[in-house]
C-alpha cells in the first residue's frame, strides 16, 4: 500500500508544532493503529522557501491554503521536525533531497524504492 500521510504527519503537525504531549501520541496511535507502521517512508526535505514558491506555481492565482498561509518559522519548524523524524528512524525513513526538477527527484524516490523495499529478500517459503 502506498500513502501520502501516516503517524508521521500527526507527530510533525499535531506533536511538534501542536506540542501535543508524545504520551498522548503515543496512546492515540496504540488505540488507533496499534503496532502498524510503514515499511519505507520517503521523506521529500526542500528549503521552506522552495517548497513554498513550488506550491504558489501549483496554485496559480488561487489563495493559499491555511498551511500555505502559515509564516516562514511554522514551516521551517515543521520541516526540522521530519528531519527529525527521519534521523530518529533512519531503517525506516529515507530523507531525500526534493530541491531538484521533478525528473531528478522521481529517480532519487525510485532509487530508495529499489535500495529499501525490491532488494529485500522475500521470507521463506514465499515468492
Amino acid at each position: 500500500m502506498l500513502c501520502d500521510r501516516f503517524s508521521d504527519s500527526t507527530r510533525a503537525y499535531q506533536g511538534s508544532l501542536g506540542q501535543v504531549s508524545p504520551i498522548v501520541l503515543n496512546a492515540m496511535q496504540r488505540v488507533t493503529i496499534g503496532d502498524l507502521k510503514p515499511d519505507l517512508t520517503i521523506i521529500l526535505d526542500i528549503p521552506v522557501e522552495v517548497g513554498l514558491q513550488r506550491a504558489a506555481a501549483r496554485r496559480g492565482s488561487g489563495v493559499p491554503d491555511r498551511f500555505e498561509a502559515e509564516d516562514l518559522q511554522f514551516h521551517q519548524e515543521l520541516r526540522d521536525a521530519y528531519r527529525q523524524i527521519a534521523a530518529e528512524d533512519p531503517q525506516r525513513c529515507v530523507l531525500i533531497d526534493a530541491d531538484a526538477d521533478a525528473d531528478t527527484v522521481a529517480g532519487r524516490v525510485w532509487t530508495a524504492l529499489r535500495d529499501r523495499v525490491f532488494s529485500v529478500p522475500s521470507p521463506a517459503g514465499t515468492a
